[in-house]
């Protein structure tokens, strides 16, 4: 009950507060995040438009931006790490429903981010998945599985690795 009660409230301060803020308050849409809950590195970019299912379920390194009309469904923990990049119209979605099941029983996995992930345009990434350090996660791909070679281009659907990439530093 608790829950639900939050994310109604959430639901409210996101429609008022954080979704009809200016693009350059970052300050202020980390504030409103960071007092629902939201684990907040520095120089964090979350712009208006994102949606975030469950801001206490988040945790988001320094040097990140998160992009308009990104999907955040974090039914289970979702953490990005430092310098990521999740871009417009990615969905990141730690839930899904057991096919199974006679009533289709949710199911929630927590997703991971490591360091310098690119998650490009529109790209899925599904319940359960860890993006090895350092990826990218190419325009419209879907990962389903966990990424566990570093410094590689995934791209597709289902994601294929195209090719690997110069480790960058940042």
């Amino acid at each position: 009950m608790r829950n639900r009660l939050m994310r109604g409230l959430w639901g409210v301060v996101w429609l008022i507060f954080f979704r009809p803020s200016p693009r350059p308050f970052h300050s202020w849409r980390r504030l409103i995040l960071r007092v629902f809950g939201a684990q907040l590195g520095q120089h964090v970019h979350v712009y208006p438009n994102v949606k975030i299912w469950a801001p206490w379920s988040l945790a988001i390194g320094s040097f990140v931006g998160i992009a308009d009309g990104v999907t955040i469904y974090n039914m289970a923990p979702i953490s990005i790490g430092d310098h990521c990049v999740v871009s417009q119209g990615a969905h990141l979605c730690g839930g899904s429903h057991d096919i199974d099941s006679a009533n289709f029983q949710l199911v929630a996995k927590p997703i991971k981010l490591e360091r310098n992930v690119w998650v490009c345009a529109e790209a899925f990434i599904g319940p359960g998945v860890t993006i090895a350090e350092g990826c990218v996660i190419g325009a419209r791909a879907v990962a389903v599985k966990s990424i566990i070679e570093p410094w590689s281009v995934w791209a597709g659907n289902p994601a294929v690795m195209k090719r690997m990439r110069k480790k960058g530093e940042v």
